[in-house]
């Protein structure tokens, strides 16, 4: 028999084990399965359809590619254009980059000092009476809104001389405006350690008590148990964790108005800029404003796609 014949041979077979298999799923299907799967089919598109309806609406001139097409529908090519995009890319360039500069570290510093705090609460050796309070202390700070801070907050900045202590920096050239971008950073580590650490909490609460009393009794210190153990088997958590609080802290807008204030500031996040795009005396660009809206969501989502894995076992644990 010759290799021809014989991968037609394979290929028939496959073909066939294929339709068999199909057969059986069709047959298998009831009528409670395919009400959950055209329920499921109907949440899908419900969620997406404002997103597919932003994202051709972007591609769309404004006036007349706007107000002459659906808003579902992709535009005709003579409504099509990439200039919205070009624009909203340039403007919100600066913009971006100051919200990475405060929206990283402030990730990565309230995600580590929450998980400290999560380790000491749950595996160190504390009087309840000491403990208690601590963690009531922490967990309120979660039920704290923004609203109720904002006044507080801006005193508390206007009473420290923080200009004056980064002297330096403005002296090697940064604008004295980025002090909003330090302020900024400071407040989402303190806003954020209380969540992080009910995250971690419950994280560590489930760890394998043995394997860490196997490593205190080979004498490994109680920093040594988290360095060597605890951290390592933390990267679920931290991929929830870092997701939760990047996201948090990139869409914030309510703290950057009272600490930066002006989008005109060289020291403006994205959202700052990203309220006012596409605001003109002829009216609202709104190819302009979902092009922006696009742009300002790349980074959450390529976090995303960075710590999907990670932040599928964390959420299952």
């Amino acid at each position: 028999m010759s290799d021809a014949t014989v991968d037609d041979a394979d290929a028939t077979g496959r073909t066939e084990r294929l339709g068999d298999r199909l057969r059986a799923e069709l047959e298998a299907l009831d009528a409670a399965r395919v009400g959950v799967y055209a329920a499921l089919f109907a949440l899908t598109a419900f969620y997406l359809t404002p997103i597919e309806s932003g994202l051709v609406s972007a591609f769309k001139t404004n006036p007349a590619g706007i107000s002459s097409t659906l808003p579902f529908a992709p535009p005709p090519l003579r409504f099509f254009t990439l200039e919205k995009w070009r624009t909203a890319i340039t403007a919100l360039g600066r913009g971006m980059v100051n919200s990475a500069l405060y929206a990283v570290p402030a990730t990565i510093v309230s995600a580590l000092l929450g998980s400290f705090a999560a380790y000491g609460l749950t595996q160190a050796d504390w009087r309840a009476r000491y403990k208690a309070p601590v963690l009531a202390m922490l967990v309120a700070g979660i039920f704290i809104p923004y609203q109720a801070v904002l006044v507080p907050l801006s005193q508390f900045w206007g009473a420290i001389p923080l200009r004056q202590l980064l002297t330096p920096l403005w002296v090697l050239g940064v604008p004295s405006a980025y002090t909003g971008i330090v302020e900024l950073t400071i407040t989402h580590v303190a806003y954020g350690i209380p969540i992080c650490m009910v995250l971690f909490r419950s994280y560590y609460r489930n760890l394998s008590e043995e394997m860490v009393e196997a490593a205190r009794l080979d004498g490994a210190t109680f920093r040594r148990v988290y360095r060597r153990i605890v951290f390592p088997v933390s990267t679920p958590m931290f991929a929830v964790v870092l997701i939760y609080q990047f996201t948090q802290i990139w869409n914030d807008l309510l703290f950057a108005l009272i600490l930066v204030s002006t989008e005109s500031s060289p020291a403006a996040p994205v959202v700052l800029i990203l309220a006012g795009l596409g605001e003109s005396m002829e009216g609202q660009d709104f190819a302009l404003r979902m092009a922006g809206a696009f742009v300002a969501a790349l980074p959450t989502l390529i976090v995303y796609i960075m710590f999907g894995e990670e932040f599928a076992d964390g959420v299952a644990t």
